[in-house]
């Protein structure tokens, strides 16, 4: 999702054979796992750098020496070596070190970024260069500007400061400011708002044709949109505030608008789209003048590809897609040389991929199955050859496959089990996999495309050793029947585990919609912090309920307008099954979660007080009227259509009902879910006069991780919190029974 290329681990080229054979991730280990290994990064596998895929059989990396230098190196696909550098910064006099680049489409200039400035969680500022290869010369672009990207022409970049747009000609030394009226918390042009950056997950809104003649933009107009404040506490003597346009649920969202800057006249024209309220995508054809513009209502269960004319400043409808619940944005649409498309869709119950002609017209289904396509990773036109990532081989399994655009050949072309990603050349030759399981620590192997493997690249056998000195319990995979549904669950015992002995359970859960916890893949810190928990005594579950996803549509769209009703049912009804194994404490029964995770644990000790005597919740959401309009509206429509669906599983309409222990912890700077959802609460539970426990963290967002110690601590008290209210407790009431 982040485009930065930043160094993690320097490549090593190991000539060995193929992927092991999955082997148990138990061991007879005597090490404790604890906490500050989790958060030092001890257990943490090496992963290679972000590889940037260029023109022909090669890729590029952005390293760094010891000396602090920053490199932009080219490999071939096909050894895996290193072939030139292209840059080196301590050959350039205005760059001391540079952190991103990005290449022009004929590879023969780059820009590179330095001095960034974090915005919000993809959006950053910064000072880029243009950088000519031939020449070794350096150009300044600009200071404290967004997204800047070269023409198609390679003479000019277009970038964005200060909510305008502008564009740079090198090859006429001039500057043109396209738009004026850019204003903080009014206009902005060609950057996303903060509701389009967080749930349609882009930030440059702005294009070039493919003839360098027309720059294609959104207009954000949110003048009208609500404003929200934070104060940041910081280190001085008064706080500052963070202030900023954010749509909560129901409310106005900024009105977007489609403009059409053509560089000759130095003119924009607005492009008429009919009736929406969104555009989530914008995307030229493979027709210089012909520009695609994706547009959704309100509901965003009525989704439009328009044809916009550059020439002509009109649109017509390419593609009209609705259904009963909502529709998913994606990456996914791609031209082919005829203009024909490729599409993915869930129209069949599933998310397929699907071939239309420039009209609109369906020319066929190209995937079928009771499975999902999770991901398209492009278009081989010479061997007209699809390539793309599935759960064919089961939900918590992800493989790569080809097939051909007729539907025919498909192949798997990676390990069956497993999660596999890819990453593709640009002529779509070779990729690079990346294979991990619950067992098996990630290894990076290269591929051809018809699936041969040639060779392993990384395979952090080291970390798989190491690990062995610790006691380490397997991630046990099945499924639980839980109103009438085989739902995926992992269980991690101790390793000492003994079925005639009783232990407490912790469940952990996400459970937002088309979201996935239960999958066969390595270890994340988590996973270590609920291994280390099961050492000391307890049982661990993750199960996936109802509307989580990878499990067909009407699965995951089950929820629509009762988020958190079906799904806390689920948790509820799990626990209580399980309480029903002798080998659990069915009186020490506790459930975490994060974000949306935090929202499902605090309703099941509410809802569920019968069962559950201990609930930790991080940064939850606990009405959705507080949440932003786009995400919250695609499951829920307006609290205004709606209300009873907002208010019958919003937490904070049945703090009375609290019995056991809960914890609810937030950061103070969350942009996201904003700490008023805690303050909210923490009012519901003394009006209720209930006792309850919280860890608020000034100025930390939503992930709480900035500064010394800050998730070390944290999980600190998570853990002192599940020792005494269920570890603990637990082994009293063994002790009195026994």
């Amino acid at each position: 999702m982040r485009k930065l290329f930043l160094l993690t681990t320097t490549i090593l080229i190991i000539n060995c054979k193929p992927t092991p054979k999955k082997t148990a991730n138990i061991t007879t280990g005597t090490k404790e796992i604890t906490l500050e290994e989790i958060w030092d990064g001890t257990f943490s596998p090496q992963r290679m750098n972000a590889l940037n895929s260029m023109n022909g059989d090669f890729y590029s990396l952005l390293n760094t020496d010891d000396d602090g230098n920053t490199t932009v190196d080219k490999y071939s696909y096909a050894t895996l070596e290193k072939i030139e550098t292209i840059v080196n910064s301590k050959d350039l006099n205005q760059i001391d070190a540079f952190q991103s680049y990005r290449f022009n489409n004929d590879e023969t200039k780059l820009i590179l970024g330095t001095d960034f400035e974090k915005i919000y969680r993809r959006s950053y500022k910064g000072t880029f260069y243009a950088y000519d290869i031939a020449s070794k010369s350096l150009s300044l672009i600009g200071k404290d500007i967004q997204e800047p990207i070269f023409s198609p022409d390679n003479k000019k970049v277009a970038y964005a400061k200060n909510n305008n747009l502008f564009i740079k000609d090198f090859s006429k030394n001039s500057l043109t400011q396209v738009t004026k009226d850019g204003k903080k918390n009014s206009i902005i042009n060609g950057i996303t708002d903060w509701v389009y950056e967080e749930e349609f997950a882009f930030v440059r809104a702005f294009e070039w044709s493919n003839n360098s003649k027309y720059l294609a933009f959104l207009r954000f107009d949110e003048r009208n949109v609500p404003t929200f404040s934070m104060d940041i506490v910081g280190n001085g003597l008064y706080p500052d505030q963070q202030v900023f346009k954010y749509p909560k649920a129901g409310e106005k969202n900024a009105d977007v608008t489609l403009h059409m800057y053509t560089l000759a006249s130095k003119n924009s024209k607005k492009i008429a789209l009919g009736d929406y309220e969104y555009i989530p995508r914008i995307k030229w054809t493979n027709n210089d003048a012909i520009l695609v513009a994706t547009t959704l209502n309100r509901h965003q269960n009525n989704l439009k590809l328009h044809k916009v004319n550059a020439l002509r400043s009109s649109s017509s409808l390419l593609l009209n897609e609705t259904d009963k619940a909502y529709i998913d944005i994606t990456n996914n649409l791609t031209f082919l040389v005829d203009n024909s498309f490729i599409w993915t869709s869930e129209k069949d119950g599933y998310n397929h991929i699907y071939h239309y002609d420039f009209n609109g017209k369906l020319i066929n289904q190209i995937t079928k199955g009771n499975w999902e396509v999770t991901r398209y990773y492009g278009f081989n036109a010479a061997k007209k050859t699809i390539y793309y990532q599935s759960v064919e081989n089961g939900s918590i399994n992800k493989g790569i496959y080809s097939i051909g655009l007729d539907g025919n050949n498909k192949k798997l072309l990676s390990n069956k089990d497993g999660q596999n990603s890819a990453a593709f050349s640009t002529n779509l030759n070779y990729f690079i996999n990346t294979f991990s399981s619950a067992e098996i620590p990630p290894i990076y192997s290269l591929y051809t495309a018809e699936g041969e493997m040639l060779k392993v690249i990384l395979d952090n056998a080291a970390l798989k050793e190491e690990l062995a000195d610790y006691k380490m319990s397997p991630k046990e995979f099945s499924t639980i029947n839980i109103n009438g549904n085989d739902l995926n669950m992992w269980m991690i015992k101790p390793v000492d585990f003994d079925e005639n002995k009783q232990y407490p359970l912790f469940m952990f859960q996400y459970s937002g919609p088309g979201s996935q916890q239960v999958g066969n893949a390595w270890n994340s810190a988590n996973d270590y912090w609920h291994n280390m928990l099961a050492q000391k005594g307890m049982i661990v579950v993750c199960i996936d309920g109802r509307g989580t996803g990878l499990k067909g549509a009407d699965f995951k769209k089950i929820t629509q307008k009762e988020l958190g009703k079906y799904e806390v049912e689920d948790q509820i009804a799990a626990a209580k099954k399980l309480a029903e194994r002798s080998y659990i404490d069915k009186d020490n029964i506790g459930i975490w979660g994060w974000s949306f995770g935090g929202f499902m644990s605090t309703n099941a000790i509410l809802k569920g007080s019968d069962i559950f005597s201990t609930a930790i919740a991080v940064a939850p959401v606990t009405s959705w009227r507080f949440y932003d309009s786009v995400y919250t509206e695609r499951y829920m429509e307006t609290p205004q259509e709606n209300a009873s669906g907002y208010d019958d599983n919003s937490p904070i309409n049945y703090a009375d009902k609290l019995e056991g222990n809960y914890l609810l912890v937030h950061g103070t700077g969350d942009d996201n879910v904003h700490v008023q959802n805690s303050y909210r609460m923490i009012n519901a539970l003394i009006d209720a006069n209930k006792q309850f426990d919280m860890h608020i963290v000034p100025d930390r967002a939503h992930g709480i991780r900035k500064g010394k110690n800050v998730r070390l601590n944290l999980f600190t008290k998570m853990t002192n919190y599940v020792e005494e209210h269920l570890i603990e407790k637990s082994n009293k009431t063994t002790e009195i029974k026994g």
